[in-house]
């Protein structure tokens, strides 16, 4: 089945039936068979979960490709225009609420927990425990030291914020119909995200191998790499979605009035940035 317009693009445009929501949710069955398998070392478990993968990654570029084809016909009116962005709008905010979540799992074991298990009836069970942070709990007793701000984390900070500024730089020439300056900046702020990404690797090499500092120490080391790691796909994935957009610039997709994919990879990344500025101050600085 084609994805064929059968709308007025001047109204609320309505796509012919199409079967990619049908290849998505068998990508999803298959991912979810794959993942049981493999966490139960069963022997079909990995090549399952692969198979699950090339389909998931199969829909992904097929259906973006219909949408962007029927973006540069010039199909879409105000009304998917604002569909768009209030689902961006919403899918942001869900991040956000993923985020808060787990900055509430960090403040409240280090506001309450630890300074609870510290408290003189605490102290009748676990009498060596002491309340202060950076903390792994009354149980494990391993010797770690904590990731200091003023080295990689530091200079990843400067990297984001950098890669913030010259995404708006290339936004600005994109509305100024300055195709050359936008690739240039597009893709200077891809190879921010990528040195990022790069001493983040290289951050948590030397957690692990130089400080102690592992996913199993405690409630310190499971918070720090939950936050830092999802933080990292998120990374990951916003400079995905900027490639993406950098070869859609490159094939001369995108004006002034017509570049809503270029706003919601800006404002994805841009969120990813505020995140970081969070985790900077909170898991690294305080």
């Amino acid at each position: 089945m084609s994805a064929s317009p059968s709308a007025n693009p001047g109204k609320y445009f309505v796509p012919s039936p199409s079967y990619w929501p049908i290849v998505g949710s068998a990508a999803l069955l298959t991912l979810a068979f794959g993942a049981v398998g493999s966490m139960n070392s069963l022997s079909w478990g990995l090549p399952v979960l692969g198979v699950g993968f090339l389909i998931l990654f199969y829909m992904l570029f097929g259906w973006f490709g219909v949408v962007i084809k029927e973006s540069e016909g010039r199909l879409y009116g105000k009304n998917v225009d604002a569909s768009f962005r209030w689902s961006m709008s919403w899918f942001i905010f869900s991040e956000v609420m993923f985020f808060a979540a787990f900055f509430g799992a960090l403040g409240y074991a280090r506001m309450h927990s630890v300074p609870d298990l510290g408290s003189i009836d605490a102290k009748l069970l676990w009498p060596d425990f002491a309340a202060t942070w950076p903390s792994t709990g009354p149980y494990i007793k391993e010797v770690f030291s904590p990731m200091s701000a003023w080295g990689i984390p530091a200079i990843n900070t400067a990297l984001l914020l950098t890669s913030g500024v010259t995404l708006t730089i290339a936004h600005h020439a994109m509305l100024e119909n300055h195709r050359s300056k936008l690739i240039f900046w597009l893709a200077a702020t891809i190879i921010l995200g990528v040195i990022f990404l790069t001493l983040q690797v290289y951050e948590y090499i030397h957690a692990y191998s130089e400080l102690n500092l592992k996913l199993t120490t405690g409630i310190f080391g499971s918070t720090f790499f939950m936050l830092t790691g999802f933080h990292g796909f998120h990374v990951t994935i916003g400079a995905i979605m900027l490639t993406v957009i950098l070869f859609r610039s490159m094939r001369g997709h995108f004006d002034d009035k017509h570049h809503f994919a270029f706003e919601a990879a800006a404002w994805y990344w841009h969120f990813v940035d505020v995140v970081w500025l969070g985790l900077f101050v909170i898991v690294y600085m305080l």
